[in-house]
């Protein structure tokens, strides 16, 4: 075999010698450059990844949200129309009991209007049949006084 080297021309104990630097940086450069480089490779796969799972947890929340908005969206939607509904129909009752209300008081004043003017009619009638009782008496009184002169 000493022969199979120095035949190529080279010398074994400087390929010895070459093969064990060889191993030695393999090794150094293994535990200080290769495994370091691995090792911040997968520190950063890992912060990619809890990223992606932050954004995705981050997206779905944002969809619960939005319909958790919806849906509160929709519940005072309804809930206005339901007030809205109670408004319309408290003022249409309000509004029938001061029709009611106003028709009762025209309907009390027309009855109080009739009952003055029946009163002013009784007294107009009273005043006229002593208008009339005077009359007569003084035309009495007339004509018996021509009489006896």
């Amino acid at each position: 075999m000493g022969q199979f080297f120095t035949a190529f021309g080279l010398d074994w104990k400087l390929l010895l010698i070459q093969g064990l630097n060889f191993g030695v940086l393999l090794i150094a450069l293994t535990y200080l450059l290769y495994k370091p480089i691995l090792r911040i490779i997968d520190e950063r796969r890992e912060k990619i990844a809890d990223g992606v799972r932050t954004a995705q947890m981050a997206a779905q929340k944002l969809e619960e949200a939005k319909a958790q908005g919806d849906g509160m969206i929709a519940d005072a939607a309804r809930q206005a129309e339901g007030l809205v509904g109670t408004a319309r129909a408290r003022a249409s009752e309000l509004s029938a009991e001061a029709l009611k209300e106003t028709e009762a008081k025209a309907r009390a004043l027309l009855k109080e209007a009739q009952a003055r003017a029946e009163e002013d009619k009784r007294r107009a009638m009273k005043e006229s049949e002593r208008e009339i009782v005077r009359a007569a008496l003084l035309a009495a009184e007339k004509i018996l006084g021509e009489k006896r002169a």
